[in-house]
């Protein structure tokens, strides 16, 4: 039997011996940096997808995987700082959302890995050389489908009979939002309805171009996926509901919390899918051969509340073809 005092300075012995393993275990963890547009309670649909992606891939979060999110809170100018916080971290890979995010990271690093969970014109902004082979240390996931911006502008006038004007929410500080403003004018000419660019950059533009609006007469509007407009959605809802303008936004959440319709790329989806970009670099696989992948799966959500207070009688043909209909 063992003298009490000997098994007192085994157990010691043993737990001594644990510490470093478990430094190890903690050193060997991947470490991802989020560098994201808004704050993760107000992104949880898209956050959840990727973690849910992860967790499916076998990586288990504060084990084999450390998350450093950081938000921009709709401010596009503190991309950069917030990547040159996560380079500083020497963070594994850094995930994105939106161009202004995935230009800053790339302006941060040349050598840490870059996957876009969503974005833009990877070309025309210079983050990619082609989808097919993107070179550099950027690959991912784009949401740019090229008649996106006049598929939606048909909803809306399928939904707002005798539409004359449109008008669009857009950041034209965005670089992405040129390109998307011409299919706009390009689409709303092939209608025959008239196009009204609103150019908001910061959160006390909004109130101003609602205005300007409804004194140029505008039956109805379009709004863009920006780090601006996501982070200023209760105001934008409640703006379109006050100068009572039909609009169709670029997400679902909007619609959940009140908005009348939406049309696009499902994110959550893409954030899924950018959870197998981070596998295969993780596995070895260099950004600069991973091919760009373009959105395959778009949504039509409807709120016939939000129709309703609006006056609007929805067709019974836009109703068969929402992937939700809103209650």
């Amino acid at each position: 039997m063992l003298d009490p005092r000997r098994r007192h300075f085994l157990t010691l012995l043993g737990g001594a011996a644990a510490w470093p393993l478990a430094a190890n275990a903690q050193q060997l963890a991947r470490r991802i940096g989020i560098l994201e547009t808004i704050p993760p309670q107000a992104n949880a649909a898209n956050f959840d997808a990727l973690r849910k992606g992860l967790r499916e891939l076998g990586y288990d979060e504060g084990r084999s995987l450390i998350i450093e999110y950081r938000s921009a809170d709709g401010r596009a100018e503190r991309f950069p700082a917030l990547a040159a916080e996560l380079v500083r971290l020497n963070v594994d890979v850094i995930v994105t959302r939106g161009t202004p995010s995935a230009l800053a990271a790339r302006n941060a690093t040349r050598t840490i890995p870059i996957v876009m969970a969503s974005v833009g014109d990877v070309i025309g902004t210079g983050l990619a050389v082609s989808l097919a082979r993107p070179g550099g240390n950027v690959t991912g996931l784009t949401a740019i489908n090229t008649d996106t911006e006049g598929k939606r502008l048909e909803l809306l006038k399928e939904m707002v009979p005798g539409l004359v004007r449109i008008a669009a929410l857009y950041n034209m500080g965005n670089p992405t939002f040129a390109l998307r403003w011409k299919e706009v004018e390009l689409a709303a000419r092939a209608l025959g309805v008239e196009s009204q660019l609103l150019d908001v950059r910061k959160p006390e533009d909004i109130a101003p171009a609602f205005a300007a609006a409804t004194a140029q007469r505008a039956g109805a509007l379009l709004t863009s996926v920006d780090a601006l407009i996501q982070a200023n959605q209760r105001t934008i809802l409640e703006l379109a509901a006050k100068h009572r303008l039909p609009a169709i936004y670029p997400t679902r959440e909007f619609v959940e919390n009140g908005g009348l319709m939406a049309y696009g790329v499902s994110y959550p989806d893409l954030y899924r899918r950018a959870a197998t970009y981070i596998d295969k670099i993780f596995k070895g696989a260099r950004p600069a051969d991973l091919p760009i992948e373009q959105p395959t799966r778009f949504e039509l959500v409807i709120n016939l509340k939000a129709a309703k207070a609006l006056g609007l009688t929805m067709p019974p043909t836009l109703l068969a073809r929402a992937d939700e209909v809103i209650e």
